[in-house]
């Protein structure tokens, strides 16, 4: 039978059968929506029921779905509905639309003081996941260049200059373009400040120190996460989601040393490479605006500069790079492995992993900190 559905109701004995003719397709959508929702209202009869499907000429995704919830509707307590002479050209069709769960009830109860303890264990418990997640990382990146020490040939070295440089030689103008910037401010801000007291000279203390010790490595790392973190995120996520890596352990790979080891020594080696060209771009930056804005002469610049900073000033600022990066590629592999099959997965763990790894650079930044206030550097 075809032409317009229809949906009669048919008694027999103790149960009442629903019986769908006809075409249920999007192109008969509002007739469909009329008629299920007028057969919804038989919910709670103490009746069983069935839909008979068997004289459906044709079904698609949207018939099927309504089918579906004319189902849920009419299941009520211990009354279920029964779909009955479901063909089988229609029956995975109607099954695969069966595993579409109902939209979670939004919870709309009032914020209580044990709901919001509730939330902040979970966030607890979050974060300490992450950390786990980030220190299982870590073992098996080590384990895995333990293994390229034993057998160096395994070590893929046109894998790691690929990635060195998308890294490093692709983001040195950017790099450099924004620590300039930065050191011009830097220097602008403090001339406009020490002018006031007469001591505009001192603007390349600051400088100096400031550039060498914390906002040259600790801008570059920012920038690096946001720049090459994202994108081993969205690298390895992509291949996650294509089953590639699934693809090469079959083959007998280990995803870590082919895929994330490369990655992460090429940001070991880059960010130290950045750092110190982002720190000669801003304490270039800073001596061209303090010559051109504060009067002070580059002699006389590179003299006081030499005088305000020592070797250690550039050793802490270098030791730090190595092991920022590192941190953002254990964050940014996690995340990028932690990706499912969806692209909305694949643009959460993309935007985490730059939360993610620009925290955990301020947080390293700090614990330098501190370590080298101690040792007295």
């Amino acid at each position: 039978m075809s032409g317009d559905p229809k949906l009669e109701r048919i008694a027999k004995g103790n149960a009442l059968a629903l019986c769908a003719t006809g075409t249920w397709t999007a192109s008969f959508a509002p007739v469909l929506e009329r008629m299920v929702a007028d057969a919804e209202k038989l919910a709670g009869t103490p009746q069983s029921i069935f839909i008979d499907v068997s004289e459906i000429a044709k079904l698609d995704t949207f018939g099927a779905w309504l089918i579906e919830r004319l189902r849920r509707s009419l299941t009520k307590g211990p009354v279920e509905a029964q779909i009955a002479g479901l063909s089988a050209n229609y029956s995975s069709l109607v099954d695969e639309v069966r595993r579409v769960r109902a939209a979670a009830v939004v919870d709309s109860n009032p914020i209580t003081i044990s709901g919001m303890l509730e939330q902040i264990g979970r966030a607890v418990a979050g974060v300490a996941g992450t950390v786990a997640g980030l220190v299982d990382m870590l073992g098996a990146v080590l384990a895995a260049w333990f293994r390229v020490l034993i057998h160096p040939r395994s070590f893929r070295l046109t894998s790691t200059v690929h990635h060195m440089e998308q890294v490093c030689w692709r983001a040195v103008p950017i790099i450099v373009l924004i620590t300039f910037l930065i050191g011009c401010i830097i220097a602008q801000q403090g001339i406009f400040h020490f002018r006031r007291f007469g001591a505009d000279i001192f603007v390349v203390d600051m400088l100096g120190v400031l550039v060498l010790r914390e906002i040259g490595v600790l801008l570059v790392a920012i920038m690096v996460a946001g720049r090459s973190g994202s994108a081993y995120t969205a690298e390895l996520g992509s291949m996650k989601m294509r089953e590639e890596i699934d693809a090469l352990r079959t083959m007998g790979f280990d995803p870590i040393e082919v895929l994330v080891l490369p990655r992460m020594m090429a940001l070991v080696l880059a960010l130290p490479i950045l750092a110190f060209l982002g720190a000669m771009a801003a304490l270039y930056g800073g001596g061209l605006v303090a010559w051109l804005y504060g009067g002070v002469q580059p002699e006389a610049f590179l003299l006081r500069l030499r005088d305000a900073i020592s070797i250690d000033h550039f050793i802490v600022g270098i030791v730090k790079a190595p092991v920022m990066a590192a941190v953002i590629g254990i964050v940014a592999c996690v995340e990028g492995l932690a990706v499912q099959g969806s692209a909305e997965s694949l643009g959460q763990h993309t935007t985490a992993s730059v939360v993610k790894g620009i925290f955990f650079v301020i947080v390293m930044d700090g614990i330098f900190a501190i370590f080298f206030a101690s040792i007295g550097m």
